[in-house]
């Protein structure tokens, strides 16, 4: 019987293989070196305050670019308010619009994210807030939003 003759890799795969790694490692590099960990603290505070954590929607920082601090918020004119609220209270799902029930729960949303708003605000290096509309959450609930 004829023993078969192990080969092991040629040149050319050799290489390619060592470009991909450098590439994935220069990839993980900027990866890395892109975190601000200012978001992490930041988020870190919204997560430790007893208020927010409390509220049924947690609001997170996203980015922090040149002093703006973006912020995710279930408030948008994409979707109204009253679609959140049912979300997050159920018992909500019949309730009318103008009901006073609905009118103080949004009124406690606009506490909330106010709040959220002045305890990011209240770090030196946040200048301003952007909030931007959580799609995520919204998907994950089933509302897909454009």
């Amino acid at each position: 019987m004829k023993e078969v003759e192990q080969q092991g890799l040629d040149q050319f795969t050799k290489r390619y293989l060592v470009i991909l790694m450098i590439a994935a490692a220069a990839l993980l590099v900027w990866w890395i070196a892109g975190l601000d960990s200012r978001v992490s603290k930041l988020n870190d505070i919204l997560q430790s305050d007893s208020k927010l954590a409390a509220y049924p929607y947690q609001f997170k920082v996203i980015s922090l670019k040149n002093g703006e601090a973006e912020v995710s918020s279930p408030r948008s004119a994409q979707v109204p308010v009253v679609k959140f609220l049912r979300i997050v209270y159920p018992e909500f799902n019949n309730a009318s619009v103008t009901d006073d029930s609905m009118m103080a729960a949004q009124d406690v949303l606009v506490s909330i994210q106010s709040h959220a708003g002045k305890l990011v605000k209240s770090q030196d290096y946040v200048e301003s807030i952007r909030w931007t509309i959580d799609r995520k959450w919204y998907a994950y609930h089933g509302i897909y939003l454009d």
